[in-house]
């Protein structure tokens, strides 16, 4: 079962010392254990373009459709057995990164 793992950010968060190294290692632990597809970090929302071209409307805008100072900054894709794995490594990511995440199954 593919499933996301959304990092939310809010830019108040400070990293902390070793983040980076707990997130090489979270990432290391998903490779090794066959979890791993992929994972990103994503520009703010702010350096989106929305676009809307439903019908040849041509719309184009800069910034998300969400505007809200939460917002995603990463994600992982994984393939875990179920639901409840999923569920654990979606703690354990939230744990390394020190951010909250959101956990979605991934239907592509």
């Amino acid at each position: 079962m593919k499933h996301i793992i959304f990092v939310i950010d809010d830019q108040l968060e400070k990293a902390s010392g070793n983040e980076m190294e707990a997130i090489d290692a979270f990432n290391d632990m998903l490779i090794e254990k066959g979890y791993w597809i992929t994972a990103a970090g994503i520009n703010h929302g702010a350096a989106a373009t929305l676009i809307d071209n439903r019908a040849d409307a041509g719309e184009v805008s800069k910034g998300s459709l969400y505007n809200e100072p939460e917002h995603y900054s990463g994600f992982w894709l994984i393939d875990a057995p179920d639901s409840e794995v999923a569920l654990q490594l979606a703690l354990a990511g939230s744990k390394a990164c020190n951010r909250k995440v959101e956990l979605r199954p991934y239907l592509g």
